[in-house]
């Protein structure tokens, strides 16, 4: 369990009185719902993660002390290394102290005269990143909402329970990513709407709800399963990525653990690895947010001629146009001359009973089929009721509410 303790916070923490013992001492819980850990590394600060130290003092307050001084020291020459390459540089403690903005404290040791300890750094991004001469990411991706899914003896948890998978991508840091996630937790009713059987669901309309919700414009799942050799013995675990509503798989690796206690470091590790490579798919082009889960924008002329037919308030436009067509008709019959006029664009309402989400989309498929209909869309959704969907037609009117009649709609 990592604690991340903030710098405004040390001497409070190196004040408490430090208990003696062979093992990690340091226990704390992260706050949050039952069902799931909120993102708890969102900022855009630098992290040096497994940073070790060996430190003794005079005390074990001491010793702490030396041993976090230490860690800042190494951590600054690995940023360093990391982002500009070569050996790394050195900073006076004094201007570190100003520079970091947090100690996690991933495992340690505390001794009466002695303190071992894995540590992590965090930098500030605005004050490291004049010294370090680096700039924020560049373009990244359009926001995915991100649905981990994690398989353990056989059945697959998202938001059911904590998961170790789930509390890895909360701890993930995004800012350095190109890609923007989204990471629900399970609060409220997330745990209920957020699932596995997600994965199978195809409907573009009950997706646009979802992602609506979480302003997301695409999904992604990253998918673990755990395959334990033998109690207590080697744990393996099979990454995968896929995206979008028709699941399609981006990649996969694999990872290996001696027994349950790596797990934690596992699933770290695999989230790492999943998000490099959805940046490489990212970068090539594979990982795009579908246009189908994109709404229809309304066409002006359309919205024009909507206006104009909200003002006649006292016809039906359906059966103003038909009226208008056959007016033109009687017309011609009368006349010595042909005249070709051209095909009138009408807009009408269509309510369809929408039982669920496939109802929907079959309704929308039906519509787009009728020659003519130039666009469709649902402008009010009523799932296990009735929908109402707005459909723009170019040509006879007459033939549109034939084509419509004919398809059982009103």
């Amino acid at each position: 369990m990592r604690v991340r303790i903030s710098k405004s916070l040390w001497k409070y923490v190196l004040a408490v009185p430090l208990l003696v013992g062979s093992g990690v001492l340091v226990h704390a819980q992260i706050e949050g719902p039952k069902r799931g850990i909120p993102p708890i590394a969102s900022n855009g600060d630098f992290e040096v993660t497994n940073v070790v130290v060996n430190t003794t003092g005079k005390n074990a307050e001491e010793a702490r002390r030396a041993g976090w001084e230490e860690a800042q020291r190494k951590a600054w020459s690995m940023l360093w290394a990391k982002t500009h390459g070569g050996s790394g540089s050195s900073l006076s403690d004094s201007t570190l102290d100003g520079i970091v903005s947090a100690i996690i404290v991933e495992e340690e040791q505390i001794g009466p005269r002695r303190y071992i300890a894995k540590l992590g750094v965090s930098f500030d991004r605005a004050r490291a990143g004049q010294l370090l001469g680096v700039k924020g990411v560049g373009r990244k991706s359009a926001p995915l909402l991100v649905i981990p899914v994690m398989y353990s003896n056989g059945s697959p948890y998202v938001f059911e329970r904590q998961t170790p998978w789930q509390a890895a991508w909360a701890k993930f840091r995004t800012a350095d990513s190109l890609i923007d996630y989204v990471r629900p937790f399970g609060g409220g009713g997330e745990s209920l709407l957020l699932n596995a059987g997600q994965m199978d669901r195809r409907s573009r309309t009950w997706w646009r709800v979802i992602l609506d919700q979480f302003r997301a414009a695409d999904v992604i799942y990253p998918i673990v399963r755990l395959e334990r050799q033998y109690p207590g013995g080697p744990i393996i675990g099979k990454f995968a990525a896929r995206y979008g509503p028709e699941n399609r798989f981006l990649g996969s690796f694999t990872l290996r653990v001696q027994n349950a206690e790596g797990i934690p470091a596992m699933m770290a590790d695999g989230v790492r690895k999943m998000d490099e490579m959805l940046q490489q798919a990212f970068a090539a082009g594979r990982l795009r947010a579908e246009a189908s889960l994109l709404l229809e924008e309304i066409d002006e002329e359309d919205l024009e001629e909507l206006e104009e037919e909200t003002e006649a308030e006292s016809e039906d436009p359906l059966a103003a146009a038909v009226d208008s067509v056959a007016g033109r008709a009687e017309g011609e019959q009368g006349g010595n001359q042909t005249t070709t006029t051209p095909a009138q664009q009408v807009t009408v309402n269509v309510q369809v009973s929408t039982p669920n989400p496939e109802a929907v989309d079959r309704a929308e498929a039906a519509l787009r089929g009728i020659p003519g209909v130039r666009s469709v869309s649902t402008t009010s959704l009523a799932l296990g009721g009735t929908s109402v969907m707005r459909v723009t037609f170019q040509g006879d009117p007459a033939a549109l509410n034939a084509a419509l009649q004919a398809r059982g709609f009103r």
